[in-house]
Order: structure tokens, then sequence, then C-alpha cells
């Protein structure tokens, strides 16, 4: 006759079968290769960065070359005006002796790319301009101050 007591296969000759461990296991070591191989696909397929080859201050601005095209912002402030870009490159500083004025310019690296700054003592207007030239990416930048 049967006890009221559970079974608990304290009397079975059956060994501990490993594989479910052996399962997860698999499953584990597939899920890290696909996070390497997509790691992988995602390093070929990321552009490299833009990057400011050089800076050369003209009469009315300043004219910036890049290796291509860089995404751009702009913002007027009164006796300001600042584009954003997309790229890497150097920092630079230096002063433009336009006919309306003084205009000091500094190219920084931010996080968000790099910041060219330009100010002047009276309010300043900025415009811009891009074009592919020689095989490189020219943002030509023309102050005037009012």
């Amino acid at each position: 006759m049967g006890g009221t007591e559970a079974e608990n296969e304290r009397h079975s000759t059956v060994p501990d079968d490993p594989r479910p461990r052996l399962r997860r296991r698999f499953f584990a070591s597939l899920v890290l290769i696909g996070l390497l191989v997509g790691m992988m696909i995602g390093r070929l397929v990321t552009p490299e960065p833009v990057r400011l080859l050089r800076v050369e201050p003209q009469a009315q601005g300043l004219d910036l070359w890049f290796d291509r095209q860089p995404e751009l912002y702009e913002e007027h402030l009164d006796g300001a005006f600042a584009l954003l870009l997309q790229a890497k490159g150097e920092a630079a500083a230096g002063q433009l002796a336009t006919a309306d004025g003084r205009v000091a310019w500094r190219v920084q690296r931010s996080e968000q790319g790099l910041l060219v700054h330009f100010v002047a003592t009276r309010p300043l207007r900025g415009e811009w301009s891009g074009e592919e030239r020689d095989g490189a990416w020219r943002l030509a930048v023309r102050l005037s101050v009012r």
C-alpha cells in the first residue's frame, strides 16, 4: 500500500538529466555570437566622421575645408554668429579685419561636433555657402558688421 508521503525520487536510480543545462549554454553562446557579429557589421557600415582639413581667413570671413559635406546648424545672436558642424577637427582662433570692423573667431570642439564662433562689438550678420572643389568641400562664411 502507498503511503501519504510525497515521493521525491529518493530511491530512483536515474541520474540527473544534463540536457537542460547544455541547452541553456548552447542558446547563450548563440546569443553572444549574434551580438558580436552584429557589432562587427555595425562597425563596418558606420561612416567615418567628417574631418576639418584647414581654416583659411579671408577678407570678409573664413573658408573652412572639409573632406566631405558636414551637417550644419547656425545661430544668430546680437553681436555674434555661430555655426555647429557635425565634424571633427583641431581647435583654432583668430581675428578678422573686415571693412566694417574687427571680428574675433574661434573653432572649438564640443560634444556635438565643431563649434565656430564669430563675435563683434556691433551686431554681426553671417552668411554661408558650400561647394565641392578639388576633392574637398569648402564652407565659405561671409560676415558683415551692421
